[in-house]
């Protein structure tokens, strides 16, 4: 490890801020599709300061225009390694909407504006800088990188693609976040171990010649079927994302094997979850939580999160839908009270802190402190869920002790929940519930997704009974205050295993109890969940059982349904009901979802037409 060296007060993304620093060469260099911004909540700052913390130097490129290669060379090679990242979100989810059309915006980017990366930016950012500079090391990581390490289902080209490592010319790919993999790497790259030495750093995957592979072939190791078999087959591909899923757990882990046709992928286990003390040195590191001073615009992204903190890491809910048991785990690591008590004091410090700290939390706010017997010694379980099990010991008093505190810091004015609740987690405890409200502003978010069992047991949530038991728990609390607080839902549509007959009873539930989704979540496939891989071959991986999955016209059909109080989805919902035999929901009644009038046209569209006349 090298002596620990200074931070600046922004990561040098320029020549002029690197001579300033007295800097010759880069120790590592991180290539982000994203801004840069110097907030924990944002890859590039929190990679970046640690390794600076570990005692490297780190420039910055970020967000390079790929049509030439002035931008990727404008800081020179680094000394040890090139770090590239499509940026905090995939490229591809970041262009393009559930039903493939172009997004107007990108968070991630000064002002909002598109156009600013590339699709499948790792790939490209990769083949550009191996062109550059091809002795210097090549590092990917980032979520893009990280849920593409094995074959995966590709959305937007509705084909099987194989490892994004097999396609990059990368030399070690970091899955997970990446703290501890970037900073063991960087130390035997300076010890003189050449990186394709570096084969056994946990969260990372390397790739293997198929001939070296055959002369060692571990007896431990998982084997996947291949590349060309999950092309050919969708049970092998359902029975790969099965193997791979179960291992990984950084305590019980073993590692996955993949053959390609030209080279065999190695995933070694998760890296250890870090430890109290080293998440706290993390997040207190002197982050500016600014954009960079040289952007003409603001980067949309940082405003909803620039005064919130990140209590911890992890998170044991095992969604279907959700990338994070891969990336993050499924092993709650938690700050201690004392670190996140001085990031408070460090904000309220700030010129532009106005004393709202607008969220406390990790995945999901609630889980913070919670652990298992288990988890140290054994890992997490390979055949339960964490969320109905007996032996998880939850933290939300802790949780809502470290809310008080914080609250009681001089100059914090709110301090609120930001990050959302798992409702199924907090206990039938109303006293709980009302600390709960006390660090709510207007709306409590919680994430049923849905209400019917089946549908539910397919995502890996808990059953409609929970909802209504919190719903209900939820009015009690809110009787004889003023103002009221309101619960917000968010549903999912089209989602594996639901059909339009679910969709309409969701509905339905929604027009009994009063509740209205603020947004609606159609399902995308995104890599490395078993949602997708149940989307992609038609069969749930854990039964193997067959899996209805709605595309096409009943995927719009079913938003339509979890919209029906918007006018504009008025025609959608008739032809929905109508297809169901449901024809009694249409009409003037309070029961029905949606009014006969078939030439029905919202105000807002109405008023759009006549200025269209006018013009």
């Amino acid at each position: 490890m090298k002596k620990r060296s200074s931070q600046p007060l922004f990561l040098p993304t320029t020549l002029k801020e690197k001579e300033a620093l007295e800097i010759d060469t880069f120790d590592i260099i991180l290539l982000s599709g994203d801004a840069y911004v110097d907030h924990p909540s944002f890859a590039t700052a929190i990679l970046g300061r640690s390794l600076w913390d570990a005692g490297y130097t780190v420039g910055v490129i970020a967000q390079p225009k790929w049509v030439d290669s002035q931008d990727f060379s404008q800081l020179g090679a680094p000394k040890l390694f090139f770090s590239l990242s499509a940026g905090n979100l995939d490229s591809m989810v970041s262009h393009y909407t559930a039903a493939k059309k172009k997004r107007s915006r990108d968070l991630y980017t000064p002002g909002g504006e598109q156009g600013y990366r590339p699709d499948r930016a790792t790939l490209v950012y990769a083949d550009i800088v191996h062109r550059l500079y091809p002795k210097t090391p090549i590092v990917i990581g980032g979520i893009e990188a990280s849920l593409r390490r094995f074959a995966h289902y590709d959305f937007w080209s509705d084909r099987v693609r194989g490892s994004i490592l097999a396609d990059a010319p990368a030399d070690i790919l970091v899955y997970g976040m990446g703290e501890q993999q970037l900073s063991a790497i960087a130390s035997e790259i300076q010890n003189g171990i050449p990186v394709q030495e570096i084969t056994d750093v946990p969260g990372t995957v390397i790739k293997e010649r198929i001939s070296d592979y055959r002369n060692q072939s571990p007896e431990n190791d998982v084997i996947l079927p291949s590349l060309d078999e999950v092309r050919t087959d969708k049970r092998a591909f359902a029975d790969a994302y099965l193997l791979s899923q179960n291992e990984q757990d950084p305590i019980r882990g073993r590692r996955v094997v993949q053959a390609h046709p030209k080279t065999v992928i190695i995933q070694n286990p998760p890296a250890l979850p870090l430890r109290p003390d080293q998440l706290d040195t993390l997040y207190e590191l002197p982050y500016t939580r600014c954009e960079h001073p040289s952007y003409h615009a603001p980067v949309p992204a940082l405003e909803p999160v620039r005064f919130s903190i990140t209590a911890h890491r992890g998170c044991f809910g095992s969604c279907s839908f959700c990338a994070l048991t891969h990336h993050q785990g499924r092993i709650v690591q938690s700050r201690s009270t004392a670190s996140v008590l001085r990031e408070v004091h460090t904000l309220t410090k700030m010129p532009e802190f106005r004393g709202t700290i607008t969220d406390i939390g990790g995945p999901t706010a609630t889980m913070y402190m919670s652990t298992c017997s288990r988890w140290k010694t054994l890992g997490t379980c390979q055949d339960s869920i964490c969320t109905t099990c007996p032996s998880l010991t939850s933290g939300i008093d802790e949780y809502l002790s470290l809310l008080s505190a914080v609250a009681q810091v001089p100059g914090v004015k709110h301090v609120f929940i930001g990050s959302g609740i798992r409702h199924d987690l907090i206990p039938d405890d109303p006293r709980i519930l009302i600390d709960i409200c006390r660090y709510v502003s207007g709306h409590l978010k919680i994430a049923p997704e849905h209400v019917t069992p089946r549908v539910l047991a397919i995502m890996h949530k808990s059953g409609e009974g929970s909802l209504d038991l919190f719903r209900r728990n939820f009015l009690e609390v809110q009787k004889g205050k003023a103002p009221r607080q309101y619960l917000v839902p968010y549903f999912m549509s089209g989602h594996p295993g639901c059909t339009l007959a679910d969709m309409l009873e969701l509905a339905l539930y929604m027009r009994d109890t009063g509740l209205y989704s603020e947004q609606v979540q159609d399902f995308t496939p995104t890599p490395m969940t078993s949602s997708t891989c149940m989307y992609y071959t038609g069969y749930d991986p854990f039964t193997k059982n067959l899996v209805h999955i709605p595309k096409g016209r009943e995927k719009v059909l079913q938003r339509a349904l979890l919209q029906f109080r918007d006018p504009d989805k008025s025609h959608l919902v008739r032809e929905a009901l109508i297809s169901l035999g449901r024809k009694d929901l249409i009409g003037d009644g309070w029961q029905c979802l949606v009014p006969k009038n078939r030439s029905y046209v919202s105000d807002a569209k109405r008023k759009k037409g006549s200025d269209s006349d006018k013009r």
